[in-house]
């Protein structure tokens, strides 16, 4: 939202004309008696007074206020962090994140052997009836998947729809009366804006605060082997956090946390899906239960990383190479083959199979894209329609 631009207004007086020179008056001196004074000093107050009022007035009629619903108005802080400011987007937005639980069943060597594994994570509510969306990873191959509200009620939630590229997934609870979060715009977001992360840090700290600032915006990360333009904070996260809220000042769901940097020496990094990238996807996941609107080559890529893998499968060089092809998908309608080592795509090389997701995700459906490749020691071009 752009900023006001008050302009002030200045007042322009003409020059007095010099008039004829008139006798020299000695100077009038005024007493004041105490109460002339007494009189002054209240007219002054009363005046004081009654603009104080006229411009609160004002204010009150010019900024009402109102419900707030897809907000993403975008407020301008003057100084640092206000603690206030925190709290008031902490009242509004707590109860819009549920802890997760998963309990997920493998079995073992015998069918008499079973082992069972838990996990934990945060997720967000985004209508009143029970939807709720997550991180994939947090509910992958889990058999059992169980939510708590901030007011203590559990739910044993079902899978609407997940999807591993965008590390999305939807849940559904049986309950009414919830708070949803308030979706907000990413995209108007800034360097600097406040970063407000909500959520159930080692997965059993739920509705823990942290607060900090928006780090970096587009930020592309390869997170296990998907590669995806994140937002990146400074807003402490930890594991059981992914899932959770990233909110901005207004208290607008701006994005859902889905990593942090560990290592060494390494802290303040954290990272969230933006939510105007989101949604679409999870309409898609409510709707359809999966991402149809993706386009795909119908490939089976395969990444060879060093020259003995290049040796042992037969092949020159390292790189990205197709291994499988569907019939009758994009890639086999534009003429390449198994084996063929990708170049490049839409010009830019790539060295590995999430570079060419990357560039693929940059498309529609119905548009072309297009692909250099290697075979036979000869490049060749494709436009392949997707």
């Amino acid at each position: 939202m752009n900023e006001d631009n008050r302009l002030s207004e200045n007042e322009f007086q003409e020059a007095p004309q010099p008039s004829p020179e008139k006798p020299k008056r000695a100077k009038r001196v005024v007493q004041l008696t105490w109460g002339k004074l007494t009189a002054i000093i209240a007219c002054c107050l009363v005046l004081s007074i009654g603009c104080g009022i006229g411009g609160a007035y004002l204010i009150a009629r010019t900024n009402p206020s109102s419900v707030i619903y897809q907000d993403t108005s975008k407020i301008v802080s003057t100084g640092s962090q206000d603690s206030s400011t925190i709290k008031s987007v902490v009242e509004q937005c707590a109860n819009s994140v549920v802890e997760i639980q998963t309990e997920s069943v493998t079995n073992g060597s015998n069918p008499f052997q079973q082992y069972v594994s838990s996990g934990a994570g945060s997720g967000v509510i985004l209508t009143q009836d029970g939807y709720i969306v997550t991180n994939h990873h947090v509910i992958e191959d889990a058999n059992t998947i169980t939510v708590r509200t901030r007011s203590g009620d559990e739910y044993t939630a079902s899978l609407v729809g997940s999807d591993e590229q965008s590390d999305l997934a939807v849940l559904k609870i049986d309950a009414a009366g919830l708070t949803p979060a308030v979706l907000g715009d990413s995209t108007t977001l800034e360097v600097g804006d406040l970063a407000i992360a909500i959520g159930n840090p080692l997965g059993e700290l739920g509705g823990s605060v942290t607060s900090g600032i928006i780090s970096a915006l587009d930020r592309e990360m390869t997170i296990d082997g998907q590669t995806m333009t994140l937002l990146q904070t400074d807003a402490a996260v930890n594991p059981g956090n992914s899932g959770g809220g990233l909110f901005n000042a207004n208290g607008d769901l701006i994005g859902i946390v889905n990593a942090k940097s560990s290592g060494e020496n390494v802290e303040g990094i954290g990272f969230a899906i933006p939510i105007s990238t989101a949604t679409d996807i999870i309409d898609e996941l409510i709707a359809n239960g999966e991402v149809t609107s993706r386009p795909t080559l119908g490939v089976s890529l395969y990444n060879v990383e060093d020259e003995m893998t290049a040796s042992q499968l037969g092949v020159d060089s390292t790189g990205v190479y197709i291994v499988q092809i569907v019939d009758g998908g994009a890639a086999d309608n534009a003429g390449l083959r198994s084996g063929d080592r990708i170049v490049s795509v839409d010009g830019s090389e790539v060295s590995s199979a999430s570079d060419v997701r990357a560039a693929l995700n940059k498309h529609k459906i119905g548009e072309s894209i297009s692909i250099t490749v290697e075979r036979n020691g000869q490049t060749q071009d494709f436009d392949v329609a997707l």
